[in-house]
């Protein structure tokens, strides 16, 4: 049956690092922070999350969502994005925003068609929005059951992070103003999923000029030893560092 007519939507898959429990489920997700520079407690990991809201209404009631609605005729599709975030869970700190691909399956969502341009969206380890009750992060490994096709969006932009985390400084948008090494090491393995060594990651993004030494040292911690060195990231904008680079889990 043909289409009367077609909305176009934005959504936005936002990722950031967070503190989850061990025993965590798919769809419990969590709201508030633990402090994130703080060594983990015991219970609990550093994982990828992604934003998602609950449905409340049909069609898919219960399912969780990603942020996102119409594009407005006055407005662009990035704008529309940035507004959508900030209207319906708050999220004003994105620290990088970029256009993923266009969902266009006449029925990836029943009733009027609709097609989706997805985002790929980061909060740096540092900021805590207020989410409205409705709204949760929850991790990429164990996500809930997703409306429509938004598991699929999900599942794509993990992949491009993946793959520019290894040719590109992107990590920026995720990590501190300021940061250690191990803290930097706990943002990789948590947006790769896999571990990386420290000494490694820091030859690598040293040699790419990708982050500089500020010539500070952290506090130490409560065991003593040498104080940590403290890192920035050299560009506050994402470039490609290796054009032919790829990080991969280890063997």
């Amino acid at each position: 049956m043909p289409h009367s007519s077609t909305i176009h939507e934005s959504l936005t898959a936002v990722f950031q690092v967070r503190r989850f429990p061990d025993n965590i489920a798919a769809g419990q997700g969590v709201s508030a922070a633990v402090d994130p520079l703080a060594r983990p407690a015991p219970g609990w990991h550093s994982e990828l999350a992604v934003l998602l809201w609950e449905r409340a209404m049909e069609p898919q009631t219960g399912t969780w969502s990603l942020p996102g609605g119409r594009l407005r005729d006055d407005e662009d599709l990035d704008a529309s994005a940035r507004r959508q975030l900030a209207e319906k869970v708050d999220v004003r700190e994105l620290w990088h925003l970029e256009q993923l691909s266009v969902f266009s399956d006449p029925h990836r969502v029943p009733g009027p068609r609709r097609i989706a341009s997805a985002y790929l969206g980061l909060v740096p380890l540092t900021a805590d929005p207020r989410l409205p009750t409705d709204t949760r992060w929850h991790p990429v490994s164990a996500l809930p059951h997703m409306s429509f096709d938004h598991g699929t969006v999900v599942r794509y932009a993990r992949a491009r992070l993946a793959a520019k985390l290894s040719y590109t400084n992107i990590a920026f948008a995720l990590a501190p103003a300021r940061f250690t090494m191990s803290t930097l090491r706990e943002i990789y393995c948590a947006a790769l999923g896999y571990e990386v060594d420290t000494t490694n990651l820091q030859r690598v993004l040293s040699r790419r000029k990708v982050i500089t030494p500020t010539g500070a040292t952290a506090a130490p911690g409560r065991a003593g030893g040498r104080p940590a060195a403290v890192y920035r990231f050299t560009d506050d904008g994402i470039r490609v560092t290796d054009e032919f680079a790829a990080l991969r889990p280890p063997s």
